[in-house]
């Protein structure tokens, strides 16, 4: 019988056996839909609001798959989201009756250490990638939670533990290959259609499906000097602002973190923090590990601690670190950020005060400390274009009774609406949550003066738009 499955219109068509068959017989890996046994192996995606009820799923086993699984959506008209790792706060992963592309059985990583660049499929992890390189002491640039999927963090920017010092996600990829929306495969290089490179870095999903990436990679590890020391939620505003005066004279090797929240009991967490409303202050050196100790000693010493476990850590540990505060599937996530040019008293006294009213124990109020080789490239280097603020602040919301949607998303709206206003006017799309909004939403903010380059370069590559369930772009013209 014919499977029903959206269009891009949003009307539903029917897709004969005969045509899901052929897709069978060409596809290496899995085309699913529900009711077949394997449908419950697809991988969960991060957000527990958007869990996605595809009509079909195609989960390809390589570039091959995701040619014929793009051609097949386009040819036949149908609304298409792309799965990397799962991890899109905004549910942009997820899709409701659906074509799903779902990558996670293109998980490859592939080290060359003595190029010192690492060649990274689409649907890998950043776990996937430090287990590889580490063997080696080398890191490509991620993120801050080893679940977090490798192509989705990279494309919006990518900020991670070493971005102080490396720079953006982004920023290291030196190569992609690309599956543009009239199923050819790309190269994307300096060299090789320099206008999809640009536009890939910090651009998002919105010009084809990034079947592999290649990045450059650094020595570190595989042990790094790393901070980590919790507070009592109630010293928020007093630890804030020693973290700003100690991070007036840091160097470019720390990268550093400040937050607030509160996590259930688990065990790679201290018992000390378990249902206790907690700052966290985080930070790793991407240098000398006896040296970096040193420089992050006065970390340590902002206030009374409940328990500091700083110590030389493996940074494979540091990368997983905080994957307990965002465990895949269990929590409803609604997120808000903003760029801040100057983390005044102010904003400290606002940010500290939010901290300590959240509307639920999971809720994260986080200030990342940017800068260094962040903002040495310039706004138009790269399609990320927020390469001046020194600070960027984060309204996490996170919780998991569907009763306090609405009160946790209006407190999340408030809250951030009140830092942007001391902010830039920037946002980071990568954690730009969405619940009755449209995928555009922010996306100018996001983009600011490279928007209008992005459209064009949307048009030449995917000038009906299939690829759509991003921050999205809308092809100049359209």
């Amino acid at each position: 019988m014919p499977t029903r499955v959206v269009t891009l219109s949003g009307a539903d068509t029917e897709v004969p056996e005969e045509a899901l068959a052929q897709l069978r017989m060409t596809v290496r890996g899995n085309v699913l839909v529900p009711g077949d046994p394997a449908f419950a192996e697809i991988r969960r995606p991060y957000n527990a609001m958007h869990p996605g009820s595809p009509a079909l799923v195609v989960r390809a086993s390589g570039t091959a798959d995701v040619i014929d699984a793009v051609n097949f959506a386009r040819e036949n008209g149908l609304l298409l989201a792309v799965r990397g790792g799962g991890h899109s706060v905004a549910g942009l992963s997820s899709v409701d009756g659906g074509m799903l592309l779902d990558l996670a059985l293109m998980n490859g990583v592939d080290v060359d250490p003595d190029a010192r660049i690492v060649r990274v499929q689409g649907g890998a992890l950043w776990g996937d990638v430090d287990r590889e390189t580490q063997v080696f002491g080398l890191v490509a640039p991620g993120g801050v939670v080893s679940d977090t999927g490798v192509a989705g963090l990279t494309l919006g920017g990518g900020e991670g533990w070493v971005r102080r010092k490396h720079g953006l996600s982004c920023d290291n990829v030196v190569s992609a290959q690309v599956v543009t929306a009239d199923g050819q495969v790309r190269t994307a290089s300096a060299d090789v259609n320099p206008d999809l490179f640009w536009a890939i870095r910090g651009g998002g999903g919105n010009f084809g499906v990034v079947t592999s990436l290649t990045f450059t990679l650094h020595p570190l590890g595989p042990m790094v000097a790393f901070a980590g020391v919790f507070y009592p939620a109630a010293d928020a505003a007093q630890v804030l602002r020693g973290f700003r005066e100690w991070a007036a004279t840091a160097p470019d090797e720390v990268t550093a973190l400040w937050g607030c929240t509160t996590l259930p009991a688990h065990e790679q967490l201290p018992p000390e923090i378990h249902d206790t409303p907690f700052v966290v202050v985080g930070a790793v050196y991407a240098g000398d590990v006896d040296e970096g100790m040193d420089v992050l000693a006065p970390l340590r010493e902002l206030g009374t601690p409940l328990v500091d476990i700083s110590q030389p850590l493996p940074f494979v540990g540091v990368q997983a670190a905080f994957d307990p505060f965002f465990q895949r599937g269990d929590l409803r996530s609604y997120w808000k950020s903003t760029y801040l040019g100057e983390l005044t008293d102010q904003a400290v006294d606002l940010i500290a005060g939010r901290a300590q009213n959240r509307p639920s124990e999971r809720t994260f109020v986080v200030v990342f400390l940017m800068g260094g080789e962040i903002n040495r490239l310039s706004a138009a280097d790269t399609a990320y274009s927020e390469r001046s603020a020194p600070w960027m602040v984060s309204i996490d919301g996170n919780w998991t009774d569907p009763a306090q949607d609405s009160a946790v998303i209006s407190w999340a709206r408030e809250a951030w609406g009140e830092v942007a206003e001391l902010g830039t006017g920037g946002v980071y799309l990568n954690f730009t949550g969405l619940d009755d909004e449209a995928p555009t939403t922010g996306v100018d903010r996001g983009y600011g003066d490279n928007m209008r380059r992005l459209a064009e370069i949307k048009a030449k590559y995917d000038p009906t738009n299939l690829f759509r369930l991003n921050n999205n772009i809308v092809p100049e013209g359209g």
